[in-house]
């Protein structure tokens, strides 16, 4: 078995459940066994980005998981980063 911990936050909210798997759990799999859904229902463990410790992972069902890492998932921006730093810009003038 080996240690994770699966993490969400909302401005208003933030979780982080650690919880024991058996080694070769994915992380997909450790989201979905660490009941963060219960939650937070507005997660999707299907669609939603997740990474390890801030790295995006690209196929989360099949990223086997090694002792210790943190699951860790991602809200969609509401923003283009872009779009966000022009507006910033344009109050400056």
């Amino acid at each position: 078995m080996i240690q994770v911990e699966v993490a969400f936050a909302r401005p208003d909210k933030q979780e982080i459940i650690g919880l024991q798997v058996p080694e070769g759990t994915t992380a997909l799999e450790a989201v979905k066994r660490s009941g963060i859904v219960d939650v937070f229902p507005e997660i999707d463990p299907d669609s939603n980005d997740m990474g390890i410790f801030g790295k995006v992972i690209k196929t989360p069902a099949s990223h086997e998981l090694r002792d210790g890492d943190r699951v860790e998932l991602y809200r969609p921006l509401k923003i283009d980063p872009k779009q966000a730093r022009l507006n910033r810009a344009k109050k400056k003038d």
